[in-house]
């Protein structure tokens, strides 16, 4: 076993336990007995229904992962990738088609091992608890529709990160970074009008009380919005969820069908309220900036790394080329990329703790959306009392208890 064979192989098994652990301890957090904050949300049937579901939902995470973990592990081992470099060789194309080839054999590859656990999750999981309402045709339109999206995104990314790292040198990790950077941001704007809508029916919300109450409330906090609508995400789940869309003048609300026939018009109100927060405390941004510059990082460390030998001895590949060194650099990336998480979730949190704290001040009522989190929490079978391991791992928002206490006690 080569060194960075040793590294590779230390990398992903660290954070295989890393999580595992955490999911472990995440399980022993899960308390019989109902906090008194949820006395009168919960009933005694549905708190244990919440109790099974995030033991299941915990134990089928751990499975699947400790089953990517070893197929992964067995694939490197046995030089699986060199095997698919070779088959993708055998058509002698160019070397972007090459790549292409490569990473789609890969991609179907893990698109296989992961099916069943995808139907499992969906299919028996979430139908036991109430959550799946995707049918069989919608599940796979699904995938043909993200496989199809997906391939000619990701393609268009991956060709041009080979380009730029074929032809421009020392500054190609700039190039593909500024490029990279303008097709994020192109995509945040296209992704409304052109991708969801493949996805989801997006309707106006009906005139109404509701309507009138939150076109009310946006006008006093001086935040155009250019249209509210409801998205038909039943067809899916029965979970629950609100969001914004695009930026500027083009800013829509979208509320899950699901959100509205579970909470009243004032609860409704301070889950704007606090969407609107993140955009009055510029999180939006710092989010983008953020997500910028890490991959500034990422793509600084490709012009470091590019066409080791050593690496690709690890990966035991018999030709060196820039289409692997992209995955590979990339696998090696995503360890450390979980580690930095830990900031980026943490910072995340605090977002949302501001984002709570301008609804309250806007709304002068914080029992409203505690009421609304509370019921967010319960119907889609929150964990109420995760480990601070797991939260600090996982968690890009704050565990539904620290929110409440923080709204009413600051």
């Amino acid at each position: 076993m080569t060194e960075y064979l040793s590294i590779i192989i230390g990398l992903f098994s660290g954070v295989f336990l890393l999580d595992t652990i955490a999911d472990l301890l995440n399980l022993t957090r899960l308390k019989v007995k109902l906090p008194k904050e949820f006395e009168g949300i919960y009933d005694s049937e549905k708190y244990s229904e919440c109790l099974k579901y995030q033991q299941e939902n915990t134990r089928f995470g751990i499975i699947s992962r400790v089953t990517s973990f070893i197929i992964t592990l067995v694939f490197i081992l046995v030089g699986g990738f060199n095997s698919i470099d070779l088959t993708s060789r055998n058509f002698h194309t160019g070397s972007l088609v090459t790549g292409l080839l490569f990473i789609g054999i890969l991609y179907s590859l893990n698109f296989i091992t992961q099916l069943p656990f995808s139907i499992y999750d969906t299919f028996i999981l979430e139908e036991k608890y109430g959550f799946n309402q995707t049918s069989v045709r919608t599940f796979c339109l699904d995938i043909l529709k993200g496989t199809f999206l997906g391939g000619i995104i990701g393609g268009v990314i991956f060709s041009g990160i080979v380009y730029f790292f074929e032809t421009m040198g020392p500054y190609a990790w700039l190039y593909s970074w500024i490029t990279f950077t303008v097709f994020q941001i192109l995509l945040m704007y296209l992704a409304p009008a052109l991708i969801m809508p493949l996805f989801n029916k997006f309707s106006p919300l009906p005139n109404g009380s509701l309507r009138s109450a939150i076109e009310k409330y946006a006008k006093a906090q001086k935040f155009h919005l250019n249209g509210i609508f409801t998205m038909d995400s039943s067809k899916r789940s029965s979970k629950s969820n609100a969001f914004f869309t695009g930026y500027g003048k083009y800013r829509r609300l979208v509320l899950f069908d699901t959100l509205i026939s579970k909470h009243t018009d004032q609860e409704l109100v301070a889950v704007l309220a606090h969407e609107i927060g993140h955009f009055k405390n510029k999180h939006i941004l710092k989010s983008l900036a953020q997500s910028i510059l890490v991959t500034g990082v990422i793509f600084f460390a490709f012009c470091l790394l590019m066409n080791n030998k050593l690496l690709f001895e690890a990966f035991k590949m018999r030709y060196i080329s820039v289409y692997a060194s992209v995955i590979f650099i990339g696998m090696i990336c995503s360890p450390i990329l979980k580690v930095l998480s830990i900031f980026t979730n943490k910072l995340s949190r605090k977002h949302e703790f501001e984002a709570d704290a301008f609804a309250k001040k806007t709304l002068g009522e914080p029992e409203i959306l505690v009421s609304a989190l509370k019921k967010l929490a319960r119907d889609n079978l929150a964990h109420l009392t995760p480990h601070p391991l797991k939260v600090a791992l996982d968690y890009s928002h704050p565990p539904i208890l620290e929110r409440i206490h923080a709204l009413i006690l600051n």
